[in-house]
C-alpha cells in the first residue's frame, strides 16, 4: 500500500509526498492502472493542505517523528484518560509543514516541531503543554468539548 504504512503500537505512517505517476500493467490484454492509496482524496494536495485537513478531521491528533518517546508518553497519557488519538509520523522535511499557532492561540506555546498535539483543531503544543493542561484540570473538559471523550 503506497502512502500508508502500518507500524507496531497502532501507529500509522502517512507519506505526505505527492504520489508517483500511475503505472499500467501490460501483462493482460486490457491495461489496468495501479492507483496509489493514501489517506488523501486529492492526490495533488500539498503537505500543508493534507496536515490542515487531518487536523480538521480528527478531534485529537498527534504529529510525531518516527520512534519518538515523547509521542509514546503523550499517547499513554491520553489512553489512560480514555482517548485514543490519531498519530501521524512525519519525516523531517514534512515537519516544517506543521501550522504555526493562529492569533487566538498566541498564549499557547505551540511551535511547528514534533511531537505536536492538536485537540479540536487547536494546537495544544508538545508534551509539556499537554501535561500542563492535564495537571491544571483543563484537559478532560477540552476532550469532552471536542467529542473525543464521553463522561
Amino acid at each position: 500500500m503506497q502512502g500508508l504504512r502500518q507500524y507496531s503500537n497502532d501507529v500509522v505512517r502517512l507519506d505526505l509526498s505527492p504520489p508517483s505517476p500511475t503505472a499500467t500493467s501490460s501483462a493482460s490484454a486490457s491495461a489496468v492502472a495501479v492507483i496509489p492509496t493514501n489517506l488523501s482524496i486529492d492526490a495533488d494536495e500539498s503537505a500543508e493542505t493534507k496536515i490542515q485537513r487531518l487536523i480538521s478531521e480528527h478531534p485529537v491528533i498527534i504529529f510525531s517523528r518516527s520512534s519518538c518517546c515523547m509521542c509514546h508518553v503523550m499517547r499513554q497519557l491520553l489512553a489512560t484518560i480514555g482517548v485514543h488519538p490519531t498519530v501521524i509520523e512525519l519525516d523531517d522535511d514534512e515537519i516544517s509543514a506543521l501550522p504555526p499557532p493562529t492569533s487566538h492561540e498566541a498564549d499557547t506555546p505551540c511551535n511547528p516541531s514534533a511531537p505536536a498535539v492538536f485537540i479540536g483543531g487547536a494546537c495544544v503544543g508538545g508534551l509539556e503543554s499537554l501535561f500542563a493542561l492535564h495537571l491544571s484540570g483543563h484537559l478532560v473538559p477540552k476532550l469532552v468539548e471536542v467529542g473525543a471523550l464521553w463522561v
